[in-house]
């Protein structure tokens, strides 16, 4: 039952890693851009979120209301400022990497480097839990991995129903052509690192949610989101989520059968394997889907 326990919750805690991973997968696949500033924005929207209900009293989940849209747009000034630059992909992870640490100090000075954590005064779902028999599921890791999951399965079917989401693809795959057909390569990678901005603030909420906060968190997310990055595929949003839920339920079991420090261990190996035998991830066939 322990295990089952773990590998349940795991799953769970896999839709928040996916959410956190899918922004970078779309920015790598589509883009081109290694944009490891996306974790500086999932560290912002978590400390946004712990302010506006710490000192403004504001309900947690309403607090989307106020960093969406604000997140939206510093990830497309950020994508408008690769752009203009005509930064390569090599040379956005140099640069993104030098910001992340910015917004890393920016963040610790505001905040200070102090754990923080919103109180259940302010995190009503904090103390709630779902009891299945012997099971107990915390609301707040069921909310992660049902807002997480609405939102990456409403990105896939819209990378591929709408048209805005078929440029988005073809640009991907080929910009020469997508521009001949009239595809406009900068409106729409400012607005797809927009969408990725606004995901990062929803990742950055649920992490309050659950969790304690601290400056350096930010760097403890990369093994895991570059593992479900890897996993599931550049640029496979679907990939992505069944990436991110086998990684959960990986973690979640051998940190009870072995121990949370053989997780990384696991999920390196895991990386290593895929790059050796199927380099465009375990659920991908070619190409941003």
């Amino acid at each position: 039952m322990t295990t089952l326990q773990a590998a349940l919750t795991g799953v769970l805690f896999g839709g928040l890693y996916a959410l956190m991973a899918a922004g970078v997968s779309i920015s790598w696949g589509v883009l081109r851009v290694i944009n490891l500033t996306h974790f500086g924005l999932i560290l912002l929207g978590a400390y946004l979120t712990f302010e506006l209900a710490s000192s403004w009293r504001m309900d947690p989940l309403a607090s989307l209301l106020v960093t969406v849209p604000l997140l939206f747009g510093a990830g497309a000034l950020l994508q408008w400022g690769f752009d203009r630059l005509a930064i390569t992909e090599l040379n956005s992870l140099l640069v993104s990497f030098g910001l992340l640490v910015a917004m890393v100090q920016a963040v610790s000075n505001i905040w200070t480097a102090d754990f923080q954590r919103m109180t259940a005064q302010v995190n009503p779902y904090a103390t709630r839990s779902l009891s299945v028999g012997r099971l107990v599921f915390p609301v707040t890791t069921l909310l992660s991995f049902a807002l997480a999951v609405a939102l990456i399965v409403t990105a896939h079917v819209a990378l591929r129903r709408t048209f805005t989401g078929r440029a988005m693809r073809a640009f991907a795959q080929d910009r020469t052509v997508a521009a001949a057909f009239g595809v406009d390569h900068r409106r729409v990678g400012i607005l797809l690192a927009g969408i990725a901005g606004g995901s990062a603030a929803v990742a950055g909420t649920l992490v309050a949610l659950s969790s304690a906060l601290t400056p350096a968190t930010a760097f403890e997310w990369f093994g895991t989101v570059f593992a479900v990055v890897i996993l599931g595929g550049i640029g496979d949003v679907a990939g992505t989520l069944v990436a991110g839920l086998l990684v959960g339920a990986l973690s979640g079991v051998v940190s009870v059968l072995a121990s949370p420090a053989a997780e990384p261990f696991v999920q390196f190996s895991m990386v290593i394997l895929v790059l050796l035998l199927r380099p465009q991830g375990l659920f991908a066939r070619a190409g941003p889907h």
